[in-house]
Parts: structure tokens; sequence; C-alpha cells
């Protein structure tokens, strides 16, 4: 792919600011980052601990209790950081809206082929300028719901039998449907695997399209503001569910002085 560094770069005045992602999506997005984080290296510890040795008394040397006891807690933050999410994709904006991470319309599957001609083929440099996530990054995060949800059901499973809160009783069911706790132990440390692939290419391409589309994708995620070409604007003034124009965008603040 070769890029045509002679383009004439469009005036400033003819980008907008547009509000996409809402405070209460970018809190989920940085927490669901933190217990993901904390959650692969506790459940790396719980499957492989490293032989500690210590002269402490042994009443201080109950680190693996302490690391059992993070995970767990941090399995609850994820569970209800994940179940808010869930939630806000009923009430938040457009850009939240439940229905864009289901392959419903032609024109996401269209969107598809034109992502991955640019991210994955490099087969032309023309860059998807979509508002708020492409096509491809919504069905990416709808497979990620679905491990998410394994991850929380085979979690609890296991901790139900060590835990007398009714919650992870609710779980219990998964163990004998996956033939025990040891296969379902494995099933639950492969998955984690999952995350830690879905990382690498997601900071990657977090920086790839930052750099190729140049509209604030990385700042978009802790400000919430992306700065759109007016064109781009014209053609997305409907969602792909709605036939209603969407709420102008909001008035950046005014800087102070």
């Amino acid at each position: 792919m070769s890029a045509d560094h002679t383009a004439p770069i469009p005036h400033v005045s003819e980008f907008k600011r547009v509000y996409v992602w809402e405070l209460p999506v970018r809190f989920y997005h940085w927490v669901n980052a933190l217990c993901i984080l904390v959650l692969t290296v506790t459940g790396i510890l719980i499957a492989h601990p490293p032989a500690i040795a210590s002269a402490a008394e042994a009443s201080f040397g109950y680190w693996f209790g302490i690391n059992r006891f993070i995970h767990f807690a941090f399995a609850y933050l994820f569970f209800f950081n994940f179940a808010f999410r869930i939630y806000w994709g009923f009430v938040g904006n457009r850009f939240a809206d439940w229905r864009n991470f289901f392959p419903l319309r032609r024109a996401q599957f269209r969107q598809v082929v034109d992502v991955l001609r640019v991210d994955i083929l490099q087969a032309q440099d023309k860059p998807i300028m979509a508002v708020g996530h492409n096509a491809v990054a919504y069905f990416t995060y709808f497979a990620m719901f679905w491990v998410f949800v394994f991850q929380v059901v085979s979690g609890f499973a296991m901790y139900a039998s060590m835990s007398t809160s009714w919650f992870p009783q609710l779980f219990a069911w998964a163990v004998p449907l996956f033939g025990g706790d040891y296969a379902l132990r494995a099933w639950h440390y492969n998955a984690m695997w999952f995350f830690g692939l879905f990382t690498v290419v997601h900071v990657y391409l977090v920086f790839y399209h930052d750099y190729v589309e140049g509209h604030g994708v990385m700042s978009s995620m802790v400000g919430g503001w992306k700065f759109l070409h007016a064109d781009v604007l014209k053609g997305s003034g409907k969602s792909w569910f709605s036939t209603k124009p969407a709420p102008a965008p909001k008035p950046a603040p005014a800087p102070r002085r």
C-alpha cells in the first residue's frame, strides 16, 4: 500500500468536534481494562503458584490466600461492571446502542469488507471514518461479551463449592455440565488467553486507526470527543437502526482563560 503524502490536508475549520463516548461508557472501558489485567495476573498465579520460601511466621505468609481474595473481589467488580454496560446499551446514546453489536444490516457487512481491506489486506489507504466503532469492532466486542459471560459463569461455578454466599450458587450447575471442577478450570484458564490476544490486537489497531484516520481515537476514550470531517458527518446523521436524524452534537466547552 502506497500512501499519497502529497494529498492536501483539509483546513481545520472543516473538522467538527463530536461527543461520541459518554462518561458511563468510558468508565466501563477503563474499569474493565483494570479488571482484566488484575484477573489475568492473579489467575496465572493461581494456576501456576510460584514456590516462595519465607522464614516469617506462617500467618504472615498467606500470600496465596490474598491473591485468591483479590481474584474473587475483582471477579465481582468485573461482573457488575459488565452488567452495567449491558444496561447502558439500552439507555445510552446511539453509539452505545446494543443493536450495533448484532449483524442485522447489509451496510454493516459492507463496512466489514471495507475495514478488512484496510486493516488486514492493506489493499487500500482510504480510512474508514466511522463515528462510533466500525462494524468489525462492534462484532468483535460482541464475541468478547460471550467470553465475558463464560468466564463469569465458570469462575463463580468453581467458587460455589467454597462459598456460602447465595450468588456463586446460582452458577453451580456449570460444574457437572463441563464434567467436573478440573475440566471447567481448564476451560476457564484457556479462555483467559483470549483476553491477552484481544488486548494486543486492540492496542495495535487503536494506534493504527489513530494514525490512519487522525480523528482522536485514543483520546476519545478519555474525553469522549472525536474530530471528524464535515463530509463524514453528513453521511452519519442516522444510526444503523434509526431513521430519525441524530441529535445535534454538543458544543465544545469554551477554553478557560
